[in-house]
């Protein structure tokens, strides 16, 4: 990505960030609420158009693209089942007969994110954490290169996700590229590099160089609390930041990101 600027009506939302992502690799996005993150997971993934800048790829690259976890999807009468099956919908289309390699791809993402035992329960009437654990599986029942996930374990129970932690890294080691937006910085620790926005790339490269003190309080301000002598002592950093979306984000309560 290079010089890329995002504007919303007279709103800038982004502007003048280049960086690289390395393909088989992972990449943490933070930054406050309304600083850019989704914005720009939706330019990556093809939804959001810039109005300068270009995103250049490799070879072609099938894009899987998670969303945060809403409510609003409670509504859906589809099976556990159906809705990973759904991701095999981009190769065979709505009509098209799913082969058995497709009914092998399902299964397997079912077996992966542990919800092979939910294929018949109604998506609907599932947990927070497991909603979000179906809509991974339906993810990676698409065979994706390239793995964009929206703030993928906000919220949700400490057994969801670990395993969702731990798929990202099985993700990257077999090849799959994958992005992440993310307020806490132990999953920001996870990953191979960390792109830090407010609004611009404040900083960007491997976790320790990143998500230290002083690039952090250019980002979030006074709402990084701990270590004021300006070192790196992970145990002792905590980001408070106002949960959920920023602009077309929507709005959410307090919560404290990073374990003290």
């Amino acid at each position: 990505m290079r010089d890329l600027r995002v504007s919303f009506g007279d709103r800038l939302v982004l502007d003048d960030v280049s960086f690289d992502i390395e393909a088989g690799t992972s990449a943490a996005i933070i930054g406050p609420n309304g600083s850019g993150k989704t914005t720009l997971l939706n330019v990556l993934v093809g939804t959001v158009t810039a109005g300068r800048g270009t995103v250049s790829a490799g070879p072609p690259r099938s894009i899987a693209y998670v969303l945060q976890h809403r409510d609003a999807r409670l509504w859906l009468p589809l099976t556990v089942n159906e809705v990973i099956t759904m991701g095999r919908y981009g190769h065979r289309g709505l009509l098209g007969r799913l082969t058995s390699a497709d009914r092998q791809l399902v299964a397997t993402a079912a077996a992966r994110l542990e919800v092979d035992d939910l294929l018949g329960r109604q998506f609907g009437e599932l947990s927070g954490g497991q909603k979000q654990r179906v809509l991974l599986a339906q993810a990676l029942a698409q065979d994706p290169s390239t793995l964009l996930l929206d703030e993928p374990i906000t919220g949700l129970d400490l057994a969801s996700q670990q395993r969702i932690l731990d798929l990202l890294e099985e993700e990257t080691a077999r090849g799959t590229t994958v992005a992440i937006t993310t307020h806490n910085l132990d999953e920001a620790r996870h990953c191979d590099a960390v792109l830090l926005l407010a609004g611009r790339l404040v900083a960007a490269g491997p976790p320790d160089y990143v998500l230290i003190p002083d690039r952090l309080r250019d980002a979030f301000g006074t709402r990084v609390l701990g270590d004021h002598d300006g070192h790196d002592h992970r145990s002792e950093l905590l980001v408070v930041d106002d949960h959920g979306h920023g602009q077309h984000e929507g709005h959410g309560h307090d919560e404290q990101h990073g374990r003290p």
